[in-house]
């Protein structure tokens, strides 16, 4: 996988948001969104979200939200709802500053839970549909122990020095606005299954059965709280990272979701 080149910048509600725009064969068909997870960024997906557009000829949107990558930095600590506020604060701005009316979210872990957040929320626009890929809808756990040890291979340096290859100097705003957010006992209060009876849009949730962030409670939860259809694709060997473990796989299954609900 192949890191992007193209990466560019844009003020948004006073604030640079690094950004790239994939252009697809049909300016009529719905944008691919892609919502990175907790540690993510825009460079992170690599070239993932090319394929995906390419295989379902839809035009493609991939941003670092605030505190991430090349994007300015954010104020920490992160409030305990930060992704309900990603979802009805930025990420409507975003889609307004790209003009985007028609659109497919993609997420990753956090990324999937603020798009289920805002397909839940009712705004213009509505998603055609979402792909959520190791979501959360509440803490468990096993996300506490993972999140636990993350923390610890950070200090050691060992994640950190990996982490700064692509978000630079938000390096300690990345994992510190995550990390101190899902360990704040706080936040095992944290649930967004209320949002889920107002999720019309088509949802395909994807997990893998060796995530060591959240369980298949996850997707239990989705399944019966969503208010349209659900479809779901559960990965053996697989951990927290199923559009890279399992790329093709995921892919090839995404794409007949985004071609069955387009048709």
């Amino acid at each position: 996988m192949t890191a992007p080149t193209d990466i560019k910048t844009a003020n948004i509600s006073g604030a640079e948001i690094e950004y790239r725009l994939i252009a697809g064969p049909d300016p009529d068909a719905a944008v691919l969104v892609f919502l990175h997870e907790g540690l993510g960024c825009a460079a992170l997906w690599r070239d993932f979200p090319d394929q995906l557009c390419v295989a379902s000829g839809c035009g493609g949107l991939v941003f670092s939200r605030l505190g991430y990558g090349g994007s300015s930095p954010c104020d920490l600590p992160r409030p305990i709802d930060y992704m309900q506020r990603e979802a009805k604060i930025a990420l409507p701005a975003i889609l307004q500053h790209f003009s985007i009316d028609r659109l497919i979210l993609v997420g990753h872990s956090d990324g999937a839970s603020i798009a289920l957040v805002y397909a839940g929320l009712l705004k213009e626009p509505s998603p055609d549909a979402v792909i959520a890929m190791a979501p959360h809808v509440f803490c468990e756990d096993i996300s506490i122990a993972g999140i636990e040890a993350a923390k610890q291979v950070y200090e050691q340096g060992v994640l950190k020095e990996k982490l700064a290859k692509f978000h630079g100097m938000n390096t300690e705003c990345a994992f510190r606005g995550w990390n101190d957010a899902w360990l704040d006992p706080a936040f095992q209060d944290w649930n967004i299954e209320n949002y889920l009876p107002a999720v019309l849009a088509p949802v395909l949730a994807i997990q893998g059965l060796d995530d060591t962030y959240g369980t298949l409670a996850q997707i239990d939860a989705i399944e019966q709280g969503v208010g349209g259809s659900f479809q779901k694709q559960l990965l053996e060997n697989c951990g927290h990272t199923p559009w890279s473990a399992q790329r093709e796989d995921v892919a090839r299954r995404s794409v007949e979701f985004i071609q069955h609900i387009s048709r």
